[in-house]
């Protein structure tokens, strides 16, 4: 078999014209050289130079051997490179899913200060996985997932960021305005505008309506926070949201209620491999996450 080091040696011929030459470029002695070139000339069964020739002449066999090696050691060369420096940005490039609609705003800021932080950090942000962001963690599609909802895995870890706390938002013309909490049984049938989420996975199903066997009106879906918050000032319908999405309210007519007598609050943990090679890095960026969280309380 023809091995990448036959190649070399024959460019470093080629290159030095001689075989003592050829050697000290090889970083080997004379001797170990003309064992490997006497090496592959029994393997092709044939003389790859005119021995004593000056300046060293190639045999046709060795020719086209020397073309072999200057079409593939560049390329070998290059692709080490590329895989070099591939690797190296790849230690500073995190691939991060969101299962949480409306934290899209606050993390842009977090993003901005980690990139000061750590020279070449990307955060490639990925809406791609809303709803299969654990299984996309576990596949290797994501190296790092916010979520509300830990699900149990052998080889996943989750940090504990911080909590945040989810209201209910009504309009001011709302008979619930003037309370200062809503009961599950207030919202049987009551309209729910959210986000393009399905109902059971909403926190206010899943933590609030569901145990208490309550079922709320249609639901209508919004992409927007903005859109949402004015269909809700209009009186369609109720939203739950966390507090940091209120703030986007401006000067529309809204009222917020705690969701049962001492609120709804809901646990937000960073997600992640156990074996990942890029924990350090994670954990730098789930400080960040956290330090914004405790700013938004």
């Amino acid at each position: 078999m023809i091995e990448l080091r036959h190649l070399r040696t024959l460019m470093a011929l080629k290159e030095s014209g001689s075989l003592a030459a050829a050697a000290k470029k090889r970083f080997v002695t004379q001797s170990a050289l003309s064992h490997q070139i006497k090496e592959l000339e029994t393997r092709i069964n044939s003389s790859l130079f005119v021995r004593k020739s000056k300046p060293l002449t190639f045999t046709h066999e060795g020719a086209r051997l020397l073309h072999l090696a200057e079409q593939i050691l560049p390329q070998v060369l290059a692709t080490e490179y590329s895989l070099k420096q591939g690797l190296k940005g790849d230690e500073h490039n995190l691939a991060l899913g969101i299962e949480c609609h409306s934290c899209f705003r606050w993390l842009m800021p977090v993003i901005e200060r980690f990139k000061e932080q750590v020279y070449d950090a990307q955060i490639d942000l990925s809406t791609r996985h809303l709803f299969d962001a654990i299984h996309a963690l576990e596949t290797g599609a994501l190296d790092l997932v916010l979520t509300s909802d830990p699900v149990l895995g052998h080889n996943i870890a989750y940090q504990h960021l911080f909590d945040f706390e989810m209201k209910l938002v009504v309009s001011v013309d709302n008979p619930l305005a003037q309370a200062s909490h809503v009961t599950p049984a207030q919202l049987a049938g009551v309209n729910l505008i959210t986000y393009p989420v399905p109902l059971a996975r909403l926190d206010i199903y899943k933590h609030f309506l569901e145990p208490a066997g309550v079922n709320p009106g249609p639901q209508k879906q919004c992409d927007l926070t903005s859109t949402l918050l004015q269909r809700v000032a209009c009186n369609d319908g109720v939203a739950a949201l966390p507090s940091w999405s209120i703030k986007e309210a401006y000067d529309l007519e809204l009222a917020t209620l705690n969701l049962g007598v001492d609120g709804l609050k809901r646990p937000l943990f960073g997600a992640y491999l156990q074996d990942t090679s890029k924990a350090h890095l994670i954990k730098r960026w789930l400080e960040q996450v956290t330090l914004q969280g405790q700013q938004q309380e």
